[in-house]
């Protein structure tokens, strides 16, 4: 960001006038930046073209980078997510307990190839880095120092896998999740995180930015996604569609040639849910996610945005969050839509608003996301979950696992603090995260009683909205919220010391 260099000839200027219209503009601008917390982001403009016939997306990319950090920077690292799923990955993107659900038709790959980076027209160099050809190295032209900020281009084809994945194919949406370069989150004293694709959790970790999208398609599809829609047009069968949203993590499209659409408004904020044709729950989904929106609304504060959509997807697992749009598998029973498309929707609170490293963290957000379905149930009683039968029964199978673990490999390890990487199965991570996640929370509630912990939890999302909160951070903020001396408390469960009987 250039500095506003002010002209000095005006020095006839009273000095009580300039210390007056120097007041107002602080207290003007003031007001602006708490309703505006978008002006000082890094952001994303893409150009994006999808051709159905060969499944890939062009696009180019254009990078603005702010430097909201402390150091200067003469490069930037960018996650190459697409390339997880390329020939010879060092890691899978699902484990082979679920390959046959995954590849409706037999293994298939897909890619990111980059094609140009450039400055103002400019060649920049550049370099696939990384452990599995994750990560995208961009030589800047000059040095960017704090609260500067540099803008460049990306070209870049993305090739699908048929996988019904969030990145993929399927045989009746096309998912865009963590489709495009999107930079690394840099730490200080620890430097870019730069961590592998995982078919553990959700090994994503972004800071909030400003997205400005176009995407063009056949127009037979119908589409999904995370920005508003500012416009859309169609020419020889193809339609153009321009999308935006300020301050968010992340951005998905989604496309079907089967969706339909239906949508009710909460407060300010317009739910859409897509359904497949001829679906006969539409409108339940519908309910249940305003439902959510409604119940978290009142529970953690705001959700502050203006559309929020609920999409019937390919998806190997039950449902997958992202800002201001949630995956809900096609291929759940029934009996389980409700708890994953609340479970979903309570992620728009943590990891949407509030984030965290779900790499390294993913108890975080997967555990209060889980408490939080759970509080949702307590709260809406005509779903007829029992809260306390819920409890019951996450305990029941927390203990089941360590029981089979402690009699299979003869030792078991619970800590929950750990890298998704360092979690030997998904049994063990979902055990980890989310139930011991959520069987945590609630300890917590009993302690401290339920008023001061949703109390701490709105104070959590107020202090953290847009940021990325670490674990000494969530818990001295449940710390001062409450009143009681937690750290202790967090330390046994995190790292594996609580025995749950």
């Amino acid at each position: 960001m250039k500095k506003i260099v002010i002209n000095k000839k005006f020095k006839i200027i009273s000095v009580v006038v300039m210390l007056a219209v120097a007041i107002l503009i602080v207290t003007l601008l003031c007001v602006n930046f708490k309703k505006d917390t978008s002006y000082n982001l890094s952001s994303y403009k893409m150009e994006l073209s999808f051709n159905d016939e060969q499944k890939t997306l062009t696009g180019t990319e254009e990078v603005t980078f702010v430097n909201n950090y402390d150091n200067m920077f003469t490069y930037l690292y960018l996650h190459l997510y697409p390339n997880a799923f390329r020939e010879g990955a060092k890691n899978r993107v699902v484990s082979s307990n679920d390959e046959d659900r995954a590849y409706p038709n037999n293994v298939s790959y897909g890619n990111i190839t980059i094609k140009s980076v450039s400055y103002e027209g400019q060649d920049l160099t550049y370099a696939i880095e990384g452990e599995d050809e994750n990560i995208l190295k961009v030589d800047l032209p000059c040095q960017v120092y704090p609260e500067e900020s540099i803008t460049f281009s990306i070209e870049f084809e993305v090739k699908l896998a048929n996988i019904n994945h969030r990145l993929g194919y399927g045989n009746n949406t096309i998912n865009l999740g963590n489709f495009y370069p999107i930079i690394c989150v840099y730490e200080s004293g620890t430097g870019f995180k730069t961590d592998l694709y995982h078919s553990n959790g959700d090994p994503f970790y972004s800071e909030c930015a400003n997205y400005d999208v176009t995407i063009s398609y056949p127009s037979n599809f119908m589409l999904a996604s995370s920005g508003n829609l500012i416009s859309s047009a169609e020419e020889n069968n193809i339609t153009t569609s321009v999308m935006k949203e300020n301050n968010i993590r992340d951005f998905c499209l989604v496309l079907s040639d089967i969706f339909q659409h239906s949508s009710v408004k909460v407060g300010n904020t317009v739910i859409n849910y897509y359904g497949y044709t001829n679906d006969k729950n539409l409108e339940e989904c519908l309910s249940i996610a305003e439902d959510a929106l409604t119940t978290f609304n009142s529970m953690f504060g705001q959700y502050p945005y203006s559309q929020l959509s609920v999409v019937k997807a390919n998806f190997l697992h039950g449902g997958m969050e992202y800002p201001n749009l949630v995956l809900i598998s096609d291929d759940i029973a029934e009996s389980d839509l409700a708890y994953v498309i609340v479970h979903e929707i309570a992620h728009q609170w943590w990891y949407g608003v509030v984030g965290n490293d779900e790499y390294s963290h993913a108890w975080m957000d997967e555990g209060l996301a889980e408490y939080s379905t759970l509080l949702f149930f307590k709260e809406n009683e005509n779903y007829n979950e029992n809260f306390s039968t819920l409890i019951e029964n996450a305990t029941q199978s927390y203990k089941t696992f360590v029981r089979v673990y402690q009699t299979v490999t003869g030792e078991v390890d619970t800590s929950m603090n750990r890298p998704l990487n360092e979690f030997n199965t998904e049994p063990e991570y979902v055990q980890c995260t989310y139930t011991k996640g959520l069987l945590m929370f609630d300890t917590i509630r009993e302690m401290v009683g339920g008023r001061k912990f949703i109390k701490a939890l709105k104070k959590y999302y107020e202090d953290f909205a847009y940021k990325n909160a670490s674990p000494a951070q969530m818990v001295a903020s449940f710390i001062k919220s409450t009143g009681y001396d937690l750290e202790d408390f967090f330390a046994s469960w995190l790292n594996g010391e609580v025995v749950i009987q």
